[in-house]
């Protein structure tokens, strides 16, 4: 891809993480009136559904793709919210560290949420190579934050 054309899928990509950020936040529940208990429920639905999507991404394409790629950008949007300080009940994995460097661990999930912009816009336009470099951006947050953020 020449420079011009990559400055302008630059320019699309970060257009579209705006626009679909702005988009998903708008419909959004809203987290600040559930219980933790609640919000540890549907942080975990949210993670396993988005590791279901991981593991039969590389497999998806065309509007398939697209539909998984929105469902990973809004669990991405959402997450941090679903975080609130204290929320470490009942089956909860999640470590108080995570409030300890909350900004690494926003920073986590903007990153993968940038990431599934990414793979949204490359599955629209064909582009099977920046839709797997998407994807491995995408694992590679994921296991981030297990990593740091999450008991064994």
């Amino acid at each position: 891809m020449s420079l011009p054309r990559t400055a302008a899928a630059l320019a699309a990509v970060t257009s579209a993480a705006t626009f679909f950020a702005g988009a998903i936040a708008q419909n959004t529940a809203d987290f600040a009136s559930m219980s933790h208990e609640e919000l540890v429920e549907m942080r975990q639905a949210a993670m396993k559904e988005d590791g279901g999507i991981l593991r039969g991404a590389g497999n998806l394409s065309g509007a398939d793709a697209g539909v998984a790629a929105d469902t990973l950008i809004r669990n991405f949007t959402n997450f941090p919210a679903m975080f609130p300080e204290g929320s470490i009940v009942g089956d909860s994995r999640a470590l108080p560290v995570i409030w300890e460097n909350w900004d690494e661990f926003t920073g986590i999930f903007a990153t993968a949420q940038q990431a599934a912009t990414r793979m949204k816009v490359a599955a629209e336009a064909g582009d099977t190579a920046a839709y797997g470099a998407a994807l491995q951006t995408i694992g590679g947050t994921c296991g981030q934050c297990h990593q740091n953020f999450r008991s064994r």
